[in-house]
């Protein structure tokens, strides 16, 4: 059994899915409206199947009202993702903010040399 920010992340991988998300941020959609963007490319079951990972992943919820499969996206799932994504931005602009670092050092020490030479040239 996989964790669930393993199922976030494989959810996220493919681009109709991540698509799919982006549609139901604007709010609750229902399956065919869905799938019309996507239905040159891929069969109505294909979409579905996209769904279904996106269900099993905690992503999204389905709701049945008579007829109509109303999809709504699910935030818990891509909150823990994001929490796991900071640590690591974090990581990264210490990361460098100490490279910053060595580089003006460097530059200073350039100028520094520049300098010298430059007096004793005179």
């Amino acid at each position: 059994m996989r964790d669930h920010l393993s199922h976030t992340f494989s959810a996220l991988a493919d681009p109709t899915r991540r698509a799919i998300l982006a549609r139901l941020a604007h709010g609750g959609a229902n399956v065919s409206d869905l799938a019309k963007p996507f239905l040159k490319e891929m069969s109505l079951p294909a979409v579905t199947k996209h769904l279904k990972v996106l269900e099993n992943a905690g992503l999204i919820q389905k709701t049945r009202t008579a007829q109509w499969r109303t999809c709504s996206i699910s935030a818990a799932p891509l909150k823990e993702a994001s929490g796991w994504i900071e640590q690591y931005r974090e990581f990264w602009e210490e990361s460098l903010d100490r490279l910053g670092d060595y580089l003006a050092e460097v530059q200073k020490k350039k100028k520094r040399k520049g300098r010298t030479h430059a007096s004793k040239g005179k």
